[in-house]
């Protein structure tokens, strides 16, 4: 019972695979009845080969009606209720059950002299083999290709975790990707007005990029890295530091290249910034 309540996958009822179940059920039955001829359809018109196959195709598409109404039915249900394994089961059944209907009715209207209950029973069983071998490989291919939807969500998900631990990504005040610099490469932000200026080595030569946004919110957007405040007007990059020394004018940051200035620290954040030195330089 538990099994029953249990829910059906989503993807079954998404309107791309439900579209796939119509179009691949059409074209099994299809086949199906022009090689087997099930509900004594050879018997149903004294035709050619071809007139029966286009004949077939015509009451195949009428019947698949059956399916297509259900199916439509069950997208729209699926989006305001669950559906589990049990009620998805009795949904089959139904449709078999509707389906068998039409085929046995069809027939008896050909053959008015058959039995009305074997002619049904008959087309239970031609009905449930129509549907339910598609059904199953179908769910087969679904659950598959669901499976494989997930892998490479991981994938990317764990590709985009890695690229966001190797580098540091800049947005503009519309929240929209500026810039990505590798972490080692970055070594400190300043502030210009309403701009960011963002420092950064390529190529071994020191470049800066202009970036509309407020130093405040890159610390926010940089909360829990290595680049830090140490001044109003500066952030760092603690990873690139190399030396902290004083002078009369206070302290400053010296980086491992010429090209690059020396970075004051204020005295707001200078016990601040010798805890992160000797944390960061470990």
């Amino acid at each position: 019972m538990e099994f029953l309540n249990q829910k059906m996958p989503a993807y079954i009822y998404e309107k791309g695979n439900i579209v796939r179940l119509i179009v691949s059920t059409a074209l099994f039955a299809l086949i199906f009845i022009n090689i087997y001829k099930p509900f004594s359809s050879s018997h149903w018109y004294p035709v050619s080969d071809f007139k029966f196959f286009v004949f077939s195709s015509l009451i195949i598409l009428t019947g698949v009606l059956v399916v297509v109404i259900s199916r439509v039915v069950m997208y729209h249900w699926g989006k305001k209720y669950t559906i589990s394994v049990g009620r998805y089961a009795f949904w089959i059944v139904a449709e078999i059950v509707f389906m068998s209907l039409f085929y046995a009715i069809y027939t008896l209207s050909v053959h008015p002299e058959r039995d009305y209950l074997s002619t049904f029973k008959e087309s239970s069983i031609n009905t449930g083999l129509v549907l339910l071998l598609p059904y199953v490989a179908l769910h087969f291919y679904f659950s598959y290709q669901e499976k494989e939807r997930r892998l490479r969500v991981l994938e990317e998900n764990r590709e985009e975790s890695l690229f966001k631990q190797n580098v540091y990504n800049f947005y503009d005040e519309k929240k929209e990707l500026r810039l990505s610099v590798k972490k080692e490469n970055l070594l400190y932000i300043e502030s210009a007005d309403n701009y960011v200026l963002i420092w950064y080595l390529n190529k071994s030569h020191l470049t800066k990029f202009i970036l509309r946004n407020s130093l405040k919110a890159i610390e926010e957007n940089l909360d829990g890295t290595h680049v830090r405040r140490c001044h109003r007007s500066f952030m760092v990059n603690f990873e690139q530091v190399k030396v902290i020394r004083r002078q009369k004018e206070g302290l400053f940051m010296e980086f491992d290249m010429g090209s690059v200035p020396d970075i004051p620290i204020s005295k707001t954040y200078t016990e601040k910034v010798m805890h992160w030195f000797v944390t960061y330089s470990a």
